[in-house]
């Protein structure tokens, strides 16, 4: 992980494969914004104060991240000074910036075949019900009794993104390194649905 100290106020933190595993962030856990998330940020600001003297606490911090192509993170804090009455806890303010993210692959495991048709039914009915458009590839496998989907070439906005992953982790769970998940997956898994396997599933399997 590096930490730059950009001006008084500003510093930008860059992480790059290894971090992010030794971490365990990746774009959709990054996305989903959740208490976990927010801790691993808390982390880093401390090792910011040690590494560059970068104090936050009773400063509101606004935070701006940006996923690059090759899989980093680029996370640029600013801290604004205090107001005259200020909260003793520390809040983290999360901005995005709406940029083209480009992921290679996602992995989501569904308990039941029942519990993948319930989240193309909630997709459909939702603000992003064309975001398989900007999935080059969706492929649902079967092993060990549970059912896989698989998403290659995800390219799309924050937001659309961000609703995406909200969508789905209320019906599945994120593999953690999908890469090698996918591997065991082609070898010793089931192909139940191998072209748009979210449309597929709408059309014929959703009533």
């Amino acid at each position: 992980m590096k930490i730059e100290k950009l001006t008084e106020n500003k510093i930008r933190i860059t992480l790059n494969v290894d971090d992010l595993r030794e971490k365990n962030i990746d774009l959709h856990t990054f996305m989903s914004n959740s208490i976990e998330t927010q801790d691993i940020f808390i982390d880093m600001l401390k090792e910011a104060d040690k590494k560059v003297g970068f104090k936050t606490e009773d400063y509101k911090i606004l935070l701006e991240a940006i996923a690059t192509s090759d899989g980093m993170f680029v996370l640029t804090v600013t801290r604004i000074s205090p107001e005259v009455n200020t909260f003793k806890k520390k809040q983290v303010h999360i901005k995005r910036k709406s940029v083209k993210l480009d992921k290679d692959l996602a992995i989501y495991k569904f308990s039941t075949f029942d519990d993948f048709c319930d989240f193309c039914i909630h997709l459909n009915n939702s603000s992003i019900n064309q975001i398989s458009k900007h999935i080059k590839k969706i492929i649902l496998y079967s092993y060990q009794d549970c059912f896989y989907l698989t998403l290659n070439k995800i390219l799309a906005d924050v937001n659309e993104l961000k609703t995406f992953c909200s969508i789905i982790t209320e019906f599945s769970s994120y593999i953690n390194h999908p890469e090698l998940f996918q591997c065991k997956l082609q070898e010793y898994g089931k192909v139940i649905i191998k072209t748009n396997a979210i449309n597929t599933c709408s059309k014929y399997f959703v009533k």
